[in-house]
């Protein structure tokens, strides 16, 4: 048992134990019994075991991930997952937030051709657009209200640079862009790409959510779902409020922009707030918010990363190396005069121009 001191230095509490509630398995909070006076006392000293005190009842979040922040001149990527803390919600493996941003006029977004296996990218837009190129022959132009869910399977090469009408004009740039794991059994299956667009839209007074994948508040998003997962955007008017129930094993919010909490516990902008499991719960606004809320099933078996890769097989990214060292992806038609390298030593997970 650890014994921290608060803040103020007035009320100690007790950490460190784990409790059993509503069959799952729940940190306790333990907490000192107080004297005359409303002064606290140190239990350990006394001999009084403390009263426990559940931890679901003083706050709905399990964990807050900080991203880190990569500022690549005209914009910033802020990267959530994975995180030294956690790599994982549900099968979102990867989780980037990017903008809002306005490049220069005759500027743009330039992702050369990189490969991928054993992942889903998802990309999701607020504002601007991005032409997605892959070695399958697809050409999309992704824009908001728009999904574009590209599986890599057994390997994908593709490329995402700003359309010419966005360059002309400045192009704007504010989204999501997230990687999915694939399960087991699932891995090495076809690649293959969808632009999926008239998502289901939830709307209820101030509270309007788009399911992006998955089924939420009674609708089911036609994407695409290679294991159990949930994604949508929320906005919030002024005094809006939704209900987030229990739908998945792992979820998480991401306050994108605005004001918002979960049962009263304020989100920060940017952070990746894990959700207690097996709890519904209330997302709510006093101002107005732009929210995403992703997650599903729980992973059992483990997931590597390196580079552009994911697998469950170190191996197999190994030889994803290799392959793309030695030019055995396939090209990207319409976008076959350049590449971006293997790294050399240790990457970046994701590498942006």
């Amino acid at each position: 048992m650890i014994y921290h001191q608060n803040k103020t230095g007035t009320s100690p509490i007790f950490t460190g134990c784990l409790k059993r509630h509503a069959g799952r398995a729940q940190p306790v909070l333990y907490r000192p019994v107080q004297t005359v006076g409303q002064q606290f006392v140190d239990l350990r000293v006394i001999g009084i075991d403390p009263v426990p005190l559940v931890l679901g009842q003083m706050s709905q979040i399990d964990q807050v991930l900080t991203p880190t922040t990569h500022d690549l001149g005209q914009f910033q990527v802020r990267r959530v997952l994975p995180a030294k803390a956690r790599s994982m919600v549900g099968p979102f493996i990867f989780v980037d937030q990017f903008g809002p941003a306005q490049l220069d006029l005759g500027g743009g977004m330039d992702v050369r051709p990189h490969p991928h296996i054993n992942l889903a990218t998802v990309t999701w837009l607020f504002e601007g657009a991005i032409d997605h190129r892959d070695s399958l022959g697809t050409f999309s132009t992704i824009r908001p209200g728009q999904v574009n869910l590209m599986t890599a399977g057994r390997g994908i090469v593709h490329s995402e640079r700003s359309p010419a009408e966005e360059r002309r004009a400045g192009p704007k740039l504010y989204g999501m862009q997230t990687w999915l794991a694939l399960p087991d059994g699932r891995e090495e299956i076809d690649p293959a790409f969808e632009a999926v667009k008239n998502l289901p839209i939830v709307e209820d007074g101030r509270a309007k959510a788009i399911v992006i994948m998955g089924e939420l508040w009674g609708e089911r998003a036609p994407t695409t779902t290679h294991a159990h997962t949930i994604y949508a955007e929320i906005m919030l008017g002024a005094g809006g409020a939704i209900p987030l129930e229990e739908d998945a094993d792992e979820r998480a919010v991401m306050l994108v922009g605005g004001e918002a909490s979960v049962d009263g516990h304020p989100l920060r902008l940017y952070e990746l707030a894990v959700l207690q499991p097996g709890r519904d719960m209330t997302l709510e606004s006093r101002t107005g918010a732009r929210v995403m809320l992703l997650g599903g099933e729980a992973f059992t078996s483990e997931r590597h990363a390196w580079w552009n890769f994911v697998s469950s097989s170190r191996e197999r990214i190994n030889q994803a190396k290799s392959d793309w060292r030695a030019g055995r992806f396939p090209v990207v038609p319409g976008d076959e005069k350049e590449h971006i390298p293997l790294p050399q030593g240790t990457p970046k997970t994701v590498t942006y121009p």
